[in-house]
C-alpha cells in the first residue's frame, strides 16, 4: 500500500482581542500591543487541515473529501464564521486566541472526528500571508 497526505483548506472572517483580564491594562499593551485593545479587531483566516493515510485502492484516495469537506465546514466554517473567538469555549478561563492556540483547538476538534483510515497530520492556521502557526499535535 501506498501512502500519501492531503490538505484542504477553509476559510473565514473571525475577530478576537488577546487580553488576560488577570493583568492590568498597561501589562496587556506591553505584552500584546496594540491586538489587546478592546474590542478587538478581525482577520479573515485560513485553516489547512493535512491528513495522512494509505492511499484506496477502489477510490485512489486517502479520506472521502465529502466527509472531509462536512467535518471542516461543521466544526471549523460554521462555528468561528463571524465569530469573536474569545467567545468559543476552548478560550474560556483566560485562554490567548492566538494564531497558535487556534491550531490547537482546530486539531482538537477535527482529529477525534477523522475517520480511522487517515490521521491529522498538521493544522495550519493562517492570519494573513505573512503570519500562520502550525499545529502538529504534539503535546496534545
Amino acid at each position: 500500500m501506498s501512502k500519501a497526505s492531503l490538505t484542504r483548506a477553509v476559510e473565514f472572517p473571525a475577530g478576537h482581542r488577546y487580553h488576560r483580564p488577570d493583568w492590568d491594562a498597561a501589562r496587556n499593551e506591553t505584552a500584546f500591543g496594540k491586538c489587546s485593545g478592546a474590542p478587538g479587531h478581525g482577520h479573515n483566516y485560513r485553516v489547512e487541515v493535512t491528513v495522512r493515510g494509505e492511499i484506496d485502492p477502489e477510490t485512489g484516495m486517502v479520506v472521502d473529501l465529502t466527509v472531509l469537506d462536512r467535518l471542516l465546514r461543521e466544526l471549523v466554517r460554521e462555528p468561528f464564521d463571524h465569530a469573536f473567538l474569545n467567545d468559543q469555549p476552548e478560550f474560556a478561563g483566560g485562554v490567548i486566541p492566538t494564531t497558535e492556540n487556534l491550531a490547537r483547538v482546530v486539531w482538537g476538534r477535527v482529529s477525534p472526528a477523522l475517520p480511522d483510515a487517515c490521521s491529522l497530520l498538521r493544522v495550519r492556521v493562517l492570519e494573513d500571508r505573512n503570519l500562520w502557526a502550525d499545529y502538529d499535535g504534539s503535546g496534545s
